[in-house]
């Protein structure tokens, strides 16, 4: 179960992930009102989340912050590159301090060090202004409307048992203005039945401010789910006599007017004798509301949806082998209700690549200035979808690649300007849908790859001979293997060799291709195709010998029968000509070292591996099946050519093909045409 506590820790760094993004923009647009609002929400929503849970030190920290970044708001500071790089690298100090709710000695000298960057910035005239922390965050403005809030909220009964301070609420309502609060202890029990870790005291409290109610509201965030909370606004008349001295203005007369309600049997304030029905604030009737889930929970929701599609397959093979119509016709219906059950969880499990561009734009930040490069990073399609398993995976890799693009690709401003390039670099990070496929690329405007050393290199390394008639695509493919570098320098960005073979790896693990377009001078691009999701997918199921193997279909173009003409001669020549295009195919009975008769027919399946075509050679082609991947265990590490495994109806198990992994292998020892692996029936 989800705790208070750790919907805290979620939401903070949600909240620092956005502030991120806000400050990234803010580097290009530094007036953008907007931005610096969004950011000011961010801090202040933190700030006061964090002192009600505990987080004191990281409450104080906050407020710094804030206190700047109201500043700003109000136009006696602006934002520079040096004061958004303060406040990154602060985000990432709070982002660190959710770890533990006592400062360490260590703690608290990186706090002093963070705060002296911060007040660094700060013009010595505006300075006095930012220090004074006594100062309200609220700013009595005559030409803003001054509203008067009559808030009553109780806590949870576990509030105190989960780490919950009720002060910070006060003390930020206080900050709002001048206010009124009130105590109910009437469930409060005799002595001898009192437990001190139940929270039964309820609260209400009567706020004049110019603060907008969301500000308000945000108060209580982290809560909202648990507490019954009110917010009315309320005329003047009904305000204590100790704040009708702090009304500066006549309050609007919105005694009935019902800011937010939320029905709860049995609870009525004391003071308030027409107590209006208490609502959560989060809840909008106008909009869809939302809950989180721990996503081990929808793991084992795809599971689930997984088995159910197994069993699925043996109701339609016992369905067809008994020839029932009735059973034909409920296990037709009930094909159609799995379909939509897995595509809804599908769907629950996709997330917009668009959350991962944030930490890419930091990082290009970061290293254009650690290497004294112009570099401006555009994003195209930030709203393309892809299983969150996947997306988890494919962020190192992909940061690899971009730093690869920053060190070694895009040029200085010198050296660009002197070629005739603009002095600023580009990045260009695009995700698109190709049918049930994403295709990400990374294109980059800088000096592209060096065709003639990336040669030599590999002839020096012995991964090719002097003699060896490679075309370009397939020397700078040379550059995912093992410890080649093209660097010339060791840096602690790149240059040891490591990291484009494990690129390749990691990419190939998740079921998709790279591939390489670069043209010296010009630039390079690096084009990734992923599958959408790793759980299920639709396969070609085929037949070598007695064993049955699925292709996914989403490789597949097009199966034709081997003709006769072919079959003469397929040891000597493994191409086969398709619309006047030679097509190479591998034999999967010789591959896997299958012994039995062949059959009369034998099926070519041609299947698209990035930009090539290649045939898989089969005894039989089944037809379409959809398949729930099951990964391999230790044992079969070792097997090359297998993304995973699936059970069939009747309980047989029939492994995947990995297209790209197989072609990989067959053009290591493509003369062999075998592979001595011994697969466990």
């Amino acid at each position: 179960m989800i705790g208070p506590v750790d919907t805290f820790k979620t939401e903070v760094l949600e909240h620092l992930a956005s502030l991120e993004a806000v400050l990234l923009e803010l580097e290009i647009t530094p007036k953008n009102q907007e931005l610096i609002n969004t950011a000011f929400r961010s801090i202040h929503t933190i700030k006061g989340a964090g002192g009600m849970f505990g987080y004191h030190q990281l409450t104080s920290f906050a407020h710094h912050l804030e206190t700047v970044l109201d500043q700003i708001r109000k136009g006696e500071l602006s934002f520079n590159s040096d004061l958004i790089g303060v406040f990154l690298d602060a985000g990432d100090f709070i982002s660190g301090l959710l770890e533990d709710t006592e400062f360490s000695e260590a703690q608290i000298t990186a706090s002093q060090i963070h705060l002296d960057k911060l007040y660094s910035q700060v013009q010595s005239n505006d300075r006095s202004n930012v220090l004074d922390h006594n100062v309200h965050v609220l700013e009595k403005n005559n030409s803003s409307s001054q509203n008067c809030y009559q808030i009553a909220f109780k806590p949870d009964l576990n509030s105190f048992k989960s780490g919950l301070d009720i002060t910070p609420i006060l003390r930020e309502l206080h900050n709002f203005g001048p206010c009124y609060v009130e105590t109910n202890i009437s469930h409060l029990a005799e002595f001898e039945k009192f437990e001190p870790e139940q929270c039964v005291l309820s609260w209400t409290v009567i706020l004049i401010t110019h603060e907008p109610l969301p500000s308000i509201e945000d108060t209580f965030m982290f809560v909202a789910d648990d507490w019954q909370i009110s917010i009315e606004a309320i005329s003047s008349d009904e305000l204590p006599d100790e704040l009708k001295t702090h009304c500066v203005e006549p309050l609007a007369e919105t005694h009935n007017e019902k800011i937010s309600s939320n029905k709860q049997d049995g609870y009525h304030s004391k003071n308030l004798d027409n107590q209006k029905s208490i609502r959560n604030i989060t809840t909008s009737e106008t909009n869809d509301p939302t809950i989180r889930v721990p996503s081990s929970r929808l793991d084992k929701l795809m599971n689930l949806v997984g088995e159910l599609v197994i069993v699925q397959a043996r109701l339609n093979q016992v369905a067809a082998s008994e020839y029932n119509e009735d059973l034909l016709s409920i296990a037709e219906e009930l094909d159609q209700l799995t379909t939509q059950m897995r595509d809804q969880t599908f769907s629950i499990r996709m997330l917009p690549i668009g959350t991962t561009f944030g930490k890419f734009r930091r990082l290009v930040r970061d290293l254009s200035k650690e290497l004294n490069k112009q570099i401006e990073l555009i994003t195209i399609g930030g709203e393309t979808e892809l299983d969150k398993m996947v997306l988890d995976k494919l962020s190192d890799p992909l940061i690899h690649l971009i730093r690869n693009s920053i060190d070694h690709g895009i040029e200085s401003s010198d050296v660009r300007l002197s070629e005739g390039k603009p002095a600023t670099g580009s990045i260009k990070l695009t995700a698109r849908h190709a049918d049930s496929h994403v295709v990400i690329t990374i294109q980059d405007d800088g000096k592209g790859l060096d065709t003639e050393r990336i040669h030599e290199l590999a002839i020096e390394r012995q991964l090719i001979t002097h003699n060896a008639e490679l075309s370009t695509a397939e020397i700078h493919q040379l550059i995912f293997e093992p410890g080649f570098s093209t660097a010339k320098a060791i840096s602690d960005i790149s240059g040891r060799g490591v990291g484009m073979d494990v690129v390749k790896r990691s990419i190939l693990e998740l079921g998709g291709t790279i591939s390489i377009h670069s043209k010296e001078g010009e630039g390079t691009e690096f084009s990734v195709r992923l599958p959408m999701t790793l759980a299920i997918i639709e396969g070609l199921m085929v037949k070598v010998g007695d064993e049955y193997y699925v292709l996914p279909l989403n490789n597949v173009e097009e199966c034709i029968e081997m003709p006769v003409s072919l079959r003469a001669h397929v040891r000597t020549r493994q191409i086969i000509e398709v619309r006047g295009e030679q097509i190479p195919f591998l034999i999967l009975r010789d591959w896997f070292g299958v012994n039995t008769s062949k059959p009369m027919y034998e099926q070519i399946v041609i299947t698209h591996i990035g930009e090539e075509r290649f045939g898989f050679c089969v005894d039989e082609v089944v037809g379409q099946y959809q398949t729930v991947i099951k990964r391999l265990g230790k044992l079969y590490q070792g097997a090359e050519g297998f993304s995973g495994a699936t059970i069939l109806g009747d309980g047989s198990v029939a492994m995947i093909l990995d297209p790209a992994a197989l072609l990989e292998a067959a053009g290591r020892d493509y003369s062999s045409k075998q592979i001595h692996l011994k697969i466990a029936k």
